[in-house]
């Protein structure tokens, strides 16, 4: 079985299948039919002017977050930071927000900690923008602004689909492309069908790391965000004991955790960010790491024909996700239905 949807529905990991192939679709639909709403939002953040970025979220939207912040910083050229929610709703700061543009990223919309802390936001003087997948959610209606990342219903518990939605949503949002970005991502949507075409290199490493009961993921500039992405999945569908680290502050002590036991997978998609990794590859090497390179031709290979090094967070993970599904289904794992976990988690 591949994650290529020829599952029975009936079987195991036949959603999460599923919602990881419709996903060039789903980008394409974002593209056609989101740029019209989401340029009315772009024209309100450009009028408010905001001097600072802040963006809220948890679990996977938590790493489409990170994404949008390298965007932020590096594109737009204005400092950001990804919010501490408990900082609002726990303790009850109540910072002075009138030049701040406030992000809240959630697929479901319905975490309480991110709509209280969006409310919170905006009673401080923020402009507040909602991105979700459910425009009729709490988070929706509470914030000035919604975007819609129109994925469809995700019916899997692990996210697929609504994470490189999002990730497209804060592109198009945040870009500092004057039309939005759309001509700069329209290569994406092909971009991520031809990648998710190699299903048998996927197989490869999925047998490769069958056994494996620890591993760490590492990547630099916007694919840190991958990493990250890619840790959650397997953690929560193959129960792997999966540890993210940027290349940076891998070498900075996490290093010593590697060894010929604990595989490494490095997200070095072409760009400046996999230059920056090279140090970090060498280092691995030297420490007798089982390295499975993202973006390579011998490892997991991802398709860019046309994508700019700031769009690849939206391809390179599509084989991390088809990596986790079927590493949890050889492993005799359910990944539509990972165990305490729920599609939706409410914290505070």
């Amino acid at each position: 079985m591949s994650a290529d949807v020829r599952a029975d529905i009936g079987s195991p990991g036949a959603l999460m299948a599923a919602e990881i192939a419709e996903q060039p679709a789903a980008l394409q639909r974002l593209l056609r039919d989101g740029i019209a709403p989401i340029a009315e939002v772009r024209r309100a953040i450009e009028l408010f002017s905001p001097e600072f970025v802040i963006l809220a979220a948890r679990g996977t939207s938590d790493h489409a977050a990170l994404y949008g912040r390298y965007l932020v910083e590096i594109r737009r050229q204005l400092p950001a930071e990804l919010a501490a929610p408990s900082t609002l709703t726990l303790y009850g700061a109540r910072p002075d927000l009138r030049r701040a543009l406030f992000v809240a990223v959630s697929q479901s919309g319905a975490s309480p900690d991110l709509t209280a802390s969006l409310q919170v936001a905006r009673e401080c003087g923020a402009l507040t923008v909602a991105v979700t997948n459910d425009a009729g959610s709490e988070l929706a209606t509470l914030a000035h602004h919604h975007v819609d990342v129109l994925a469809g219903v995700e019916r899997s518990v692990a996210a697929t689909k609504t994470y490189t939605a999002e990730l497209l949503a804060l592109y198009l949002l945040l870009s500092d492309d004057a039309a939005g970005g759309a001509t700069g991502a329209a290569a994406v949507p092909d971009a991520a069908a031809a990648t998710l075409e190699h299903r048998t290199r996927v197989a490869e490493a999925a047998a490769r790391f069958r056994y494996a009961q620890r591993l760490v993921t590492t990547g630099r500039g916007y694919s840190y965000a991958t990493a990250r992405e890619a840790a959650l999945k397997l953690m929560e569908t193959s129960y792997l004991a999966a540890l993210a680290y940027s290349g940076a502050d891998l070498l900075h002590g996490p290093l010593a955790v590697v060894d010929a036991d604990v595989p490494v997978i490095a997200v070095t998609t072409p760009g400046i960010g996999a230059t920056a990794m090279e140090p970090v590859l060498a280092q691995l090497a030297d420490a007798g790491a089982d390295v499975l390179r993202v973006g390579d031709a011998a490892g997991l290979p991802v398709e860019l024909a046309d994508v700019a090094e700031h769009l690849a967070p939206l391809v390179e993970i599509l084989p991390l996700q088809q990596l986790a599904w079927q590493l949890a289904v050889d492993r005799g794992v359910d990944p539509d239905r990972p165990r305490s976990l729920q599609k939706v988690t409410h914290t505070w």
